[in-house]
């Protein structure tokens, strides 16, 4: 017999935590500004189980918490831009700038893109983080141009679009941290919109 109570969630495992609490700390203040130490700290692990779990230190953990980070955004950007066959992808752009916008006033202006802080940390390298990054950009371009589609845009026009979306939010999240203003990212999102819009389908 079925119970009617649903079953306590299950507390996150150690690597888990480890996970998440990078993932933050490199959003907040970097990778190179984010020590093992204070991952492990903050993580409430040891360590020893962080190397446990992660046995190529801190290029592994961030590789894992960037890895993370890029799944959320893309989760966000489904959800913002919905799905492939709604209408009006023009004002669904705008509206996961505004979003974008609101999130990162009410942080304190702290909680940019982990993936852009890293890969600008890291360029000129060919390291797994800077692997990492490239996929996570790709995977959300991916995201816009399967809408753009959905919304009858040829496919050389949907790509070539997806990947102007993506760029000028990852900068325009930057230009609006720097400025502590959300009018850098609205003003992106209604740019885009008009962009968007613009093509005839």
């Amino acid at each position: 017999m079925a119970q009617n109570s649903a079953a306590p969630a299950a507390a996150p495992s150690t690597r888990d935590r480890i996970v998440a609490v990078s993932a933050r700390l490199i959003q907040r203040q970097g990778y190179v500004g984010t020590g093992i130490k204070q991952i492990a700290t903050e993580a409430e692990a040891t360590l020893g189980s962080v190397y446990h779990f992660f046995p190529g230190g801190k290029e592994a953990v961030a590789v894992a918490a960037l890895t993370y980070s890029a799944e959320e955004f893309a989760d966000m950007l489904r959800e913002l831009l919905g799905p492939a066959g709604a209408d009006d992808p023009a004002a669904a752009i705008a509206h996961c700038a505004d979003e974008l916008a609101v999130a990162l006033r009410e942080s304190g202006w702290t909680d940019g893109c982990p993936v852009t802080a890293a890969a600008l940390e890291t360029l000129g390298s060919d390291s797994a983080i800077q692997r990492v990054c490239a996929d996570a950009l790709r995977g959300w371009e991916r995201i816009v141009e399967e809408r753009l589609l959905g919304a009858g845009f040829d496919a050389g026009d949907a790509r070539e679009v997806a990947t102007t979306v993506i760029s000028t939010l990852e900068g325009a999240e930057v230009t609006a941290q720097v400025a502590r203003s959300e009018e850098p990212l609205r003003a992106a999102g209604r740019q885009l919109a008009r962009l968007v819009a613009s093509y005839g389908r």
